[in-house]
């Protein structure tokens, strides 16, 4: 991570930038959300995040690949390499493409197995994500897990 400077000019702690977002792993996710003092640096953070995730491209966005029940639009593909599932997610809202940087650093390059098994709202508790979104964000980011969870059983009852 490197520092960035805020619109004052002043480096900010919630002013982190992350060089290589999903490169983080859940524990040094953790430890970030640990560093940052409140929740208002920690929404900064993951709206930072969110601005590292590759988006979509036009011809994806389509309404076979939108998630049903998110708030916001968001579309999801995926590939398969060797027994690793990559998945690629993208919104129209910044906060919500956070979410999904937050979703990506748990579960991408996991098999489908793992992601099947995977607590992915014990996560979001000890990160007390879910406390901080609205009714409806905290539903949609439920959706979201949904699909991918749906996916991965999917993908792991043909293997």
């Amino acid at each position: 991570m490197v520092p960035r400077h805020d619109e004052r000019g002043s480096s900010t702690r919630a002013g982190l930038v992350l060089t290589v977002a999903l490169t983080l792993d859940i524990q040094e996710l953790k430890a970030t959300f640990d560093f940052l003092d409140d929740w208002e640096e920690r929404y900064r953070f993951i709206i930072d995040l969110g601005k590292e995730i590759r988006p979509l491209e036009d011809s994806q966005k389509t309404e076979a690949n939108l998630i049903r029940g998110c708030q916001s639009q968001v579309w999801l593909t995926y590939t398969q390499q060797d027994e690793q599932l990559v998945f690629l997610l993208d919104s129209d809202a910044h906060i919500v493409r956070g979410l999904i940087a937050v979703v990506l650093i748990a579960i991408n390059g996991k098999t489908a197995d793992d992601i099947v098994a995977l607590d992915i709202e014990g996560l979001f508790a000890e990160l007390d994500l879910l406390a901080h979104l609205s009714l409806t964000r905290g539903n949609g980011l439920r959706a979201m897990i949904l699909k991918i969870k749906q996916v991965a059983a999917t993908l792991a009852s043909v293997s």
